[in-house]
């Protein structure tokens, strides 16, 4: 059951695998950048520290039954539909998106009611992408464009794990995606319940702990836009 003080606007959800090293220095900037956030780490049966490292650092802890990062993000969503939230942010635990950007995102949410979610571009043109290797940055273009030409859905990092939506739009979501293609059944869902999208420019640091991302998971994020 999870614990709410009544203060938090914001629930972030964090899946973790491993990432003793970074989770603990991504709970430390959410804190900094939000105003009394509902921190969720939800855990695939880590063999490392990193559930002991979450909860010093103050976050509330699921485990997951399944795998991958799609079944963490619905195990949470499943856990906090009873949640009095205005918004869900997303963010990874390894610390490549600075999480000092979720105030800003915030911002844009309570400033424009027609816009349902605000994601971190890491493909913009103000920040150099010296922590994506080459490979990753030439499929992310390729399904980036993709996703815009078969699915509407026009944006330039869709695949971004920084993002903030209103809990009104995910609250009694049912993802089907068990991996990395859940950005892209988030994006869908936003659109199709008559949101915008828009992005703001953010940079992206090179990971801390093992990478878990390889290019055969692009095979199945582009299974989902497909479909």
């Amino acid at each position: 059951m999870l614990e709410q003080n009544g203060l938090e606007e914001t629930l972030v959800i964090i899946a973790t695998l491993n990432e003793e090293t970074g989770v603990g220095h991504t709970l430390t900037e959410i804190n900094n950048s939000l105003a009394n956030p509902l921190c969720l780490v939800v855990d695939g049966r880590s063999t490392d520290r990193t559930v002991e490292v979450a909860k010093e650092y103050g976050a509330q802890i699921l485990f997951q039954k399944g795998i991958g990062k799609g079944d963490a993000i619905a195990t949470a969503i499943g856990h906090s539909a009873g949640l009095n939230v205005k918004y869900v942010a997303l963010i990874d635990a390894d610390y490549t998106y600075p999480a000092k950007y979720l105030s800003a995102m915030i911002k844009v949410l309570d400033e424009n009611p027609d816009i349902g979610m605000v994601c971190g571009n890491r493909l913009n043109s103000q920040y150099k992408l010296a922590s994506m290797p080459n490979i990753f940055h030439i499929g992310n273009k390729f399904l980036s464009l993709t996703h815009s030409l078969l699915n509407g859905v026009d944006l330039d990092d869709p695949l971004t794990g920084l993002r903030v939506v209103r809990q009104e739009i995910v609250r009694n979501w049912c993802p089907k995606s068990k991996g990395f293609d859940i950005e892209v059944e988030l994006n869908h869902l936003v659109e199709n319940r008559g949101y915008r999208i828009v992005e703001i420019p953010i940079e992206y640091r090179a990971r801390l702990g093992e990478k878990k991302l390889s290019p055969k998971h692009g095979f199945t994020i582009f299974k989902r836009i497909l479909t």
